[in-house]
């Protein structure tokens, strides 16, 4: 069987974007690797471009480690620029016939596959699904990650403070970015990026930084600029539509008019992307049932949807390791880890202020383990000031898989404190899978992991955290409990099975679940 696997970044990037996603395609194709009758093919798009504007083109991919090479393949000149918000509002997200016909292209020289499996829609216009009208025999696999295909943002996250639970007709989508992007700029970074690395210097090396950095820089110079033109145009505009509907309606120009509502481009995008996965997935693989229920919600079919725990190569940690006892007697201190990254919704300034806020008797019981890149100078400062609040902090300056135990031998219990709905963070199976226990919010697939009400806590609500906490330190949650209701992690090699039956089942309306275990 052949599986053409599909993300918008390399798995093995040298700059190690794509974040979780790429290391489950990682963990994917090194199991793959161990054994299997899968012949798979990977390819990227959105990242790789010609400083000069060229038709897109596909090829093997020319930088990066060689291992592998015989099956990375990327398109070059997409016109669809990834991560997503780096073409956010561009039509080409749904439509670009050129990009279109390069990935037809691809699969006919590379093909056939039995199998395409978009574990991302980035990088390509959405309309590539209709690959099945040309290979109907091609399995036609999308697993949801994130929210792309119902926010260009990817994250239901608004103006990176809030989430987003009504994009009011699209409407919201228009003031959602804090800075808009400069996409032809983009591209020329992009380009620059992609020819440095061909030609052998690597993302972290002197020279690439001494000839990338200043393009950046001018580009940034050139999206300040734009955005202060943007803005004052809607005001000028704005003002003066405002007035002219006025004076035409025969209204007072000091009375504010009633909103109209009309179509937007982002309302169309969100019920394009829809209507491509409806018509022509065969499964849509959400990554937890919270993912499956927000997809529901937005007009994904019950019958193609099911839930697909993703599989963790730490799985075997689960086996190997024992629920730890938490510090809970008087005096004691819990150590409370927090990994993954220094972002807003990820919910780390939430937990910031959450810990500085708690009355000193309980704030000397919590020392506070975190490890993620580095902040700006205002974000450390303040770190470094709850740290002092508590009864200590330990920094790590981002991590690697093979520091993992490392860092997680320091921790007695993780927390997930997301502000959106985050599908199911990588790293929160994999503190599970080490028996480390989880507090969480009550948005995403964190909280599924346990099936632990009492380890739950309302997003965002600093009282509701505390007293979770408090909970915890007084001995009120039992531990033995929340083991008992936890899911096993799941293996690579039984994630594979069950995506392998997935991959041949005749069946394409199923939507029972694929457990844990």
């Amino acid at each position: 069987m052949r599986v053409l696997y599909y993300n918008w970044v390399d798995y093995l990037d040298a700059e190690n974007r794509g974040g979780g996603v790429s290391q489950y395609q990682r963990n994917i194709l090194q199991e793959l690797d161990q054994g299997s009758d899968i012949d798979a093919v990977f390819l990227s798009a959105g990242i790789s471009y010609d400083l000069r504007k060229r038709p897109p083109r596909w090829e093997q991919t020319r930088h990066g480690p060689r291992q592998d090479r015989g099956r990375r393949y990327e398109i070059v000149n997409s016109a669809v620029l990834s991560p997503a918000h780096f073409s956010f509002g561009n039509t080409a997200q749904c439509e670009d016939s050129a990009t279109e016909a390069c990935f037809y292209d691809f699969l006919e020289a590379t093909g056939p596959y039995d199998v395409v499996h978009f574990n991302n829609l980035e990088g390509l216009p959405a309309r590539v699904l209709k690959l099945k009208a040309r290979w109907p025999q091609m399995r036609l696999i999308l697993s949801l990650h994130n929210y792309y295909p119902f926010c260009p943002q990817v994250n239901l996250w608004f103006q990176e403070r809030e989430n987003c639970l009504d994009f009011k007709g699209g409407a919201k989508c228009g003031s959602c970015l804090p800075q808009a992007h400069n996409q032809k700029q983009l591209r020329l970074a992009h380009a620059l990026a992609y020819r440095l690395k061909a030609a052998g210097f690597e993302p972290n090396s002197r020279m690439f930084q001494l000839l990338y950095q200043p393009t950046i820089r001018v580009g940034r110079r050139l999206s300040i600029g734009l955005n202060a033109a943007r803005h004052s145009l809607r005001k000028i505009t704005g003002t003066r539509r405002q007035v002219s509907s006025e004076v035409a309606s025969g209204q007072n120009p000091q009375r504010q008019s009633a909103p109209v509502t009309v179509p937007t481009p982002f309302a169309k995008r969100r019920a394009e992307m829809v209507s491509l996965i409806n018509a022509h997935c065969d499964q849509v693989l959400a990554v937890s049932d919270f993912t499956a229920g927000v997809a529901r919600r937005y007009g994904v079919r019950s019958d193609l949807l099911q839930t697909s725990y993703i599989g963790t190569a730490l799985a075997d940690c689960y086996q190997r390791t024992t629920p730890r006892r938490l510090p809970i007697q008087e005096q004691e201190v819990l150590s409370l880890g927090y990994l993954g990254y220094m972002r807003r919704d990820k919910g780390f300034f939430f937990l910031l202020e959450a810990l500085k806020s708690l009355p000193s008797p309980l704030a000397k019981r919590i020392r506070l383990v975190v490890a993620a890149r580095r902040g700006d100078a205002d974000t450390m400062a303040e770190l470094s000031a709850v740290g002092q609040h508590l009864a200590g902090l330990e920094y790590h300056d981002g991590y690697t898989h093979d520091e993992l135990p490392a860092i997680f031998s320091q921790i007695d219990l993780g927390v997930v404190p997301v502000l959106w709905n985050d599908n199911l963070p990588q790293v929160a199976i994999e503190m599970h899978a080490n028996h480390i226990p989880l507090l969480t919010s009550d948005l995403g697939g964190a909280q599924e992991l346990s099936n632990c009400h009492d380890m739950v806590f309302a997003a965002g609500d600093i009282q509701a955290f505390q007293d979770r906490l408090q909970a915890i330190l007084s001995g009120a949650v039992n531990m033995e409990t929340y083991w008992a209701g936890a899911r096993v992690p799941n293996s690579m090699a039984n994630h594979l099975a069950q995506l392998t039956e997935i991959y041949t089942s005749s069946d394409l309306t199923r939507s029972a679940e694929t457990g844990l275990g």
